[in-house]
């Protein structure tokens, strides 16, 4: 009985997509697969429909006013149409869906000349992956959403691009390489097919190519590349630009005059993270001894040490850059490590001493009175 209607269903699936080839023009071999695509997948981008699509469907003819009306596509991608019944729409373009309606309305109707328009798409799912602060999977709106910076005021409306996308999963981190961005996207047909293009948003930054950053559609995947050691410049130009947060919070503990949480621009070094923090303690601060811990995303933790040098400008081994979250730790001068060290000791003994001294007050106040 399963295998029965399995067959029953492919078979179905097949004789749509060849009744929908016929319907567009194309010819198959003579040894084509019976599962073949409504259409030779296209290259220019178009609208996919998909479940939750509203749809509109109209008729040139008052006679068949009757038969028109609004639509929507269910979760399985069909829809019910007068004299049709259950249709699948799913994975087709409007062009596609007006000429595979035209085709079958033509085995009932005279010269049927219908229009199908879509009137209110449906909510667009997207991921991104990568070098994002936020990977993962997003919903916008298609009808234009307003995409936010985190760290910064205000936000960005209009259809979801590239740029607002990757605004939404919070910026990309230090480590982008935005010259290798990869964007999959489905192609229209029966079969989930995708295609991928690349992506160079450097010369969107420095060239205003617009065509780095092309709206998105439902099921569209960004993959952002990972640069293994990039200039610190380019750090530098890159926390400028609004695809990274704006602002990020750094520890700087130790030997400060300001020990705490402080909020820096991105891209912000490590010595200007330091003086952020009041600067280094004069006689206690151990200027060739600074720590820089970095929690990685993987849970584990990377320390490593630098020195104090005012007069260095940004720089990955000296001065590095730094990225939210990390903590700046001034260790101690061996001077201050002494002096501690004494003041330990000697504490308990002051307070003795004190004791003592207070004794002998009351002696003596004592023996004043007897006398």
């Amino acid at each position: 009985m399963h295998c029965a209607r399995w067959h029953s269903n492919a078979l179905a699936r097949a004789c749509r997509s060849l009744a929908l080839a016929a319907c567009l023009g194309l010819q198959f071999p003579l040894l084509a697969a019976p599962a073949a695509t409504p259409s030779a997948p296209p290259i220019d981008d178009s609208y996919i429909l998909g479940a939750g699509d509203q749809l509109e469907l109209s008729f040139v003819s008052p006679a068949f006013a009757g038969l028109a009306g609004n639509l929507e596509l269910l979760n399985d991608g069909s829809t019910s149409l007068g004299l049709l019944g259950s249709v699948v729409l799913d994975g087709l373009t409007v062009n596609q869906a007006n000429r595979w309606l035209t085709g079958l309305y033509s085995q009932y109707l005279r010269r049927p000349k219908l229009n199908l328009r879509v009137v209110r798409p449906r909510p667009m799912q997207v991921s991104v992956v990568g070098e994002v602060e936020n990977p993962g999977l997003y919903l916008l709106s298609p009808g234009g959403e307003a995409s936010k910076v985190e760290g910064q005021e205000g936000a960005i409306p209009g259809l979801p691009t590239v740029v607002s996308l990757i605004q939404r999963a919070g910026g990309i981190t230090l480590n982008a390489n935005l010259s290798e961005v990869r964007l999959r996207r489905r192609i229209p047909g029966d079969r989930a097919q995708l295609k991928e293009t690349q992506l160079n948003l450097v010369a969107l930054l420095q060239q205003g190519d617009k065509r780095q950053n092309p709206f998105l559609f439902d099921g569209d995947t960004l993959l952002i590349g990972r640069a293994p050691s990039p200039p610190p410049e380019e750090v530098l130009e890159l926390a400028a630009a609004n695809l990274s947060p704006q602002s990020i919070n750094v520890n700087v503990v130790g030997e400060v005059k300001s020990p705490g949480r402080v909020q820096v621009r991105a891209g912000t070094p490590l010595i200007q993270a330091v003086l952020a923090a009041g600067g280094p303690n004069q006689l206690r601060a151990n200027r060739n001894n600074v720590e820089l811990v970095r929690i990685n995303r993987n849970g584990t933790a990377t320390l490593r040490r630098y020195a104090l040098d005012l007069s260095q400008g940004v720089s990955g081994p000296r001065n590095p850059p730094l990225r939210d979250g990390d903590s700046v730790v001034v260790n101690r001068s061996v001077l201050a490590t002494g002096a501690d060290a004494i003041s330990i000791v000697t504490t308990p003994l002051t307070g003795l001493v004190n004791i003592l001294a207070l004794w002998s007050v009351i002696q003596d106040f004592n023996n004043n009175n007897n006398n």
